[in-house]
């Protein structure tokens, strides 16, 4: 078979037909591929637009376009979905779960808000819609402090990543109560392997995401959301960085910022969800436009106000 360059990644010729197929569609159908920073690199190289998940939707939503191809899991699909209410939305990979956002309901959150009346639900957007209609406000790993901070009750319901939401606590004199749900992939990441990965790459600066546990982020230079560390790298003078989240973002890191050396805190770090879209479900879609996303009226309704509160900051 031959064997061709594409972006950063050798592909081959059926790769490349399978990547001109999709671009014919995406012009017939009038459509937006949005890809998020941990997909596959095959995917993030046909996207229009790779960034985090609500910054994705937040373009999608200003971007000229009938159809959303969203390359990423559920909930960035159905927030994308919330936002757009005007727009077909199409996840690729039906079952692209998070299992962090499953670990909390709607009617889990009501008893514990019945519990906590004096409390603000501050909800993380890597939940539900259902969860997100039942929150006050949403926020992101980037904005997650200001948010806090923004709030008028000085008890606040964090929901649900119980490590972001120690991480808030370093900087408001709030009081967070969080909800012990986690990612999967950082909450794995350890102490022993940042000292390991300074073992071997010293020098190198270690960037870590806010979802890693408290001990983790005690070792790290730097924390921030998977664009805050994108920037972080290409802006810096520094030249070798050790990046502490899923290992997709350094597809982008090395297509964006090639004069910097990256290195995986953790080569584990991997995230099965987001690696089930290829390029033959993202065709697919386009093809059969499903899997499609929709969210009841009522409940996008209710999950929009949170969103555009946060957005309002």
């Amino acid at each position: 078979m031959n064997i061709y360059r594409y972006g950063s990644v050798q592909v081959g010729t059926g790769h490349l037909l399978i990547q001109e197929e999709i671009l014919r569609l995406k012009e017939e159908r009038h459509a937006i591929i949005l890809a998020h920073n941990y997909q596959p690199g095959e995917v993030q190289d046909i996207a229009d637009l790779t960034g985090d998940s609500l910054e994705l939707s937040r373009a999608a939503a200003t971007m000229e376009g009938d159809i959303i191809v969203f390359c990423g899991v559920d909930f960035m699909a159905e927030t994308a979905a919330v936002i757009s209410p005007g727009k077909m939305v199409l996840l690729p990979a039906q079952d692209a779960c998070c299992p962090m956002a499953e670990m909390i309901t709607a009617g889990e959150l009501k008893l514990v808000k019945s519990r906590y009346p004096d409390a603000s639900v501050v909800c993380y957007v890597n939940t539900t819609a259902e969860v997100k209609a039942e929150s006050d406000i949403c926020c992101t790993s980037s904005n997650a402090v200001k948010v806090v901070n923004s709030v008028k009750e000085d008890r606040v319901l964090f929901v649900p990543d119980r490590n972001l939401g120690l991480y808030v606590q370093r900087f408001t004199k709030k009081e967070i109560l969080p909800w012990e749900g986690f990612c999967i992939v950082h909450d794995r990441i350890t102490p022993d392997q940042v000292h390991k990965a300074r073992a071997l790459h010293p020098g190198a600066v270690v960037l870590v995401h806010p979802e890693c546990r408290p001990e983790v982020i005690d070792l790290a230079d730097h924390v921030a959301s998977t664009s805050g560390i994108i920037r972080y790298v290409c802006n810096s003078v520094e030249k070798e960085f050790i990046i502490g989240t899923e290992i997709g973002i350094l597809h982008r890191l090395d297509r964006e910022c090639p004069t910097k050396k990256c290195f995986p805190l953790s080569q584990a770090a991997v995230c099965r969800n987001m690696k089930k879209t290829d390029l033959k479900k993202v065709r697919d879609a386009l093809i059969s436009l499903q899997p499609r996303i929709t969210v009841p009226e009522k409940i996008a309704d209710r999950a929009r106000k949170a969103i555009e509160r946060m957005l309002a900051l």
